[in-house]
């Protein structure tokens, strides 16, 4: 039987949070405009860029969503590019469960509100990009929560929704895994709290990679 485990990227497999954060400094200096609190920064994160702004700044017009949109991935690739600076590392045990899973029969997938490029350079950086059989990045689908990469995954995987589940940190991967009929799993390790992805629908939450495979085959 086919098994397919789709997984959130920043926050869910890799902690990115301090370049986030950085990028959206550098993106609203650029500007001369005040960047939002950094609470509000990571509600957003796991949304394509454009509607990440809107949620940020929803009285702004839409050409300054997209400038903001464009302005930022400019600043996260100087910062992924400035070697004096800490890479994005894996959360601790994730590069052992994808293993485990993989010997194990699962085949794994990334849904992302990263771009296809984005997600490229991270998966090589560790060394994972021969783990995934599917790859879906906001290059080519709507925004979490639409299930449009989802449906994607299952069918390069050759899947049907009750034989996948969908791994991430915050309520818009949970809402997108209901969106798809695709059981969701949380992580308490992201963006969003517990209390928060259970309400959204995951059928449980993760403290640790251990109890993150206990969900994941379960």
């Amino acid at each position: 039987m086919v098994k397919l485990a789709v997984f959130d990227c920043d926050g869910t497999l890799i902690d990115s949070q301090v370049n986030i954060l950085r990028a959206m400094r550098q993106t609203f200096d650029r500007h001369g405009m005040v960047t939002p609190a950094d609470h509000d920064i990571r509600r957003v994160v796991g949304l394509s860029l454009v509607e990440s702004m809107q949620m940020l700044l929803p009285e702004a017009e839409h050409a300054l969503h997209a400038s903001l949109a464009q302005d930022y991935k400019h600043a996260f690739q100087r910062l992924r590019a400035d070697r004096s600076l800490d890479p994005e590392p894996l959360y601790a045990g994730v590069a052992d469960l994808l293993d485990t899973l993989r010997d194990g029969g699962w085949l794994l997938g990334v849904a992302t509100g990263k771009s296809d490029r984005g997600l490229a350079l991270a998966l090589a950086h560790h060394g994972l990009a021969d783990h995934f059989v599917t790859l879906q990045t906001a290059d080519r689908h709507p925004s979490k929560p639409h299930p449009s990469m989802l449906w994607t995954a299952l069918a390069d995987a050759g899947a049907a929704p009750e034989q996948a589940c969908i791994i991430g940190d915050t309520v818009f991967d949970m809402a997108m895994g209901a969106n798809a009929g695709v059981r969701a799993i949380g992580v308490d390790w992201g963006y969003h709290d517990a209390a928060e992805l259970i309400d959204a629908g995951a059928v449980g939450v993760a403290m640790d990679t251990a109890g993150l495979q206990g969900l994941i085959d379960g």
